[in-house]
């Protein structure tokens, strides 16, 4: 029996209310993999998480599902945040690279280009919004909370909101999630031993739906993880074996 070749890339989004985004993303996504030589030899995979949608987002999910292969789709019973979606999506997984990427299309896919050379060289490759266009609460309170991260947890990471990241699959199966915790994965895989670079990509203004975080939901609730964070990389198990 032949066996059929691993992914070389999983893709994961979380989806929470997207439905006018997810036809032109799905189409971005599956143009920009297929372009890849990769894509020649292994297949890839595009996994959507279903977090509660209630738009018409879930329909429209089960429908790209039918019409792409490579387009998987998981649906959770109500919303539990992106935590929670990306660890179903790592879990359900294959590929040995993880990509993700929020469903919004302000990331733009073909950024992706940009990240994969450094995963020749570093564990996680994560996106830098270097140009954010969002309002102004917003970029005040990210750039808040990523300096004060970025202070106590030491991950020297200027932009860990944003989604566009690359994990080899090592990453991922090393990384227990809690709710908040996917706002420091750079600090979390620097805590396991692995490597972590940034490197610029772009960022677009949102053309369709709303916003689902603002200084509530995340400034406040991020520094409030933060200590949990920091408690992690204090009782963090690291031990190694000698040589016989």
């Amino acid at each position: 029996m032949t066996l059929s070749p691993r992914p070389w890339a999983s893709v994961i989004i979380p989806i929470k209310d997207e439905r006018d985004n997810l036809a032109p993303l799905t189409e971005r996504v599956l143009k920009v993999l297929d372009a890849r030589d990769e894509s020649r030899t292994a297949p890839y995979e595009l996994w959507y998480v279903d977090d509660g949608s209630t738009d018409g987002s879930s329909e429209l999910l089960d429908e790209l599902a039918r019409n792409y292969p490579a387009v998987r789709v998981l649906h959770f019973d109500r919303n539990y945040g992106q935590s929670s979606a990306f660890d179903a999506g790592f879990k359900h997984s294959t590929g040995a690279l993880v990509i993700t990427m929020d469903g919004d299309l302000q990331n733009d896919p073909a950024d992706i280009d940009t990240l994969l050379p450094l995963t020749r060289s570093y564990d996680l490759v994560c996106g830098w919004r270097t140009t954010r266009h969002d309002n102004l609460i917003r970029k005040l309170s990210s750039r808040i909370a990523n300096r004060v991260r970025s202070a106590v947890t030491g991950d020297r990471v200027h932009d860990t909101g944003c989604s566009l990241k690359i994990f080899r699959r090592a990453v991922v199966e090393k990384l227990q999630l809690f709710t908040g915790m996917h706002r420091f994965f750079p600090a979390l895989a620097l805590m396991h031993g692995f490597s972590v670079t940034e490197v610029p990509v772009r960022h677009y203004p949102r053309a369709h739906g709303v916003s689902k975080y603002g200084v509530g939901n995340r400034l406040f609730k991020s520094l409030y993880d933060l200590i949990a964070v920091r408690w992690m990389q204090g009782r963090v198990l690291r031990y190694k074996f000698r040589d016989k």
